[in-house]
């Protein structure tokens, strides 16, 4: 049964960025708009970026395939990301919003030190 447990894990870390990504497709413009007044430049091509970072980077993470690589991908990723858009500590909810992007992050520095575990693509054993 403890085999199960970093599978649980991994999906449990990755489902919000799959979710993330998805949503952006979706709702493409209104990201777009989003980003627009958070000042950035080049939003196309960003929010292109964004979206392949977070399905590819999720799905590498569940299906446990380069894993380690994916999630520190996606760690040099959420830096900027909450930097940039959850920073006005006067809004609380932008305070929970980086302490989750905080959290996220301990995750994916767990998953990139330690790999997928067992029940993964590429079958490493956890180490910790």
């Amino acid at each position: 049964m403890s085999n199960f447990y970093p599978l649980i894990g991994r999906v449990l870390l990755s489902v919000i960025f799959l979710i993330s990504g998805l949503n952006k497709i979706f709702n493409f413009g209104g990201t777009q708009q989003y980003m627009e007044m958070h000042g950035m430049p080049l939003t196309t091509i960003l929010l292109i970026g964004a979206i392949l970072i977070e399905i590819f980077g999720a799905l590498a993470i569940i299906i446990g395939y380069k894993a380690k690589w994916a999630a520190r991908i996606l760690i040099i990723f959420m830096i900027p990301t909450t930097l940039i858009f959850h920073s006005n500590f006067g809004d609380q909810m932008q305070q929970i919003q980086f302490m989750k992007n905080l959290a996220m992050i301990g995750g994916l520095i767990y998953v990139a030190l330690y790999g997928s575990g067992p029940l993964s693509v590429e079958g490493e054993k956890t180490t910790a």
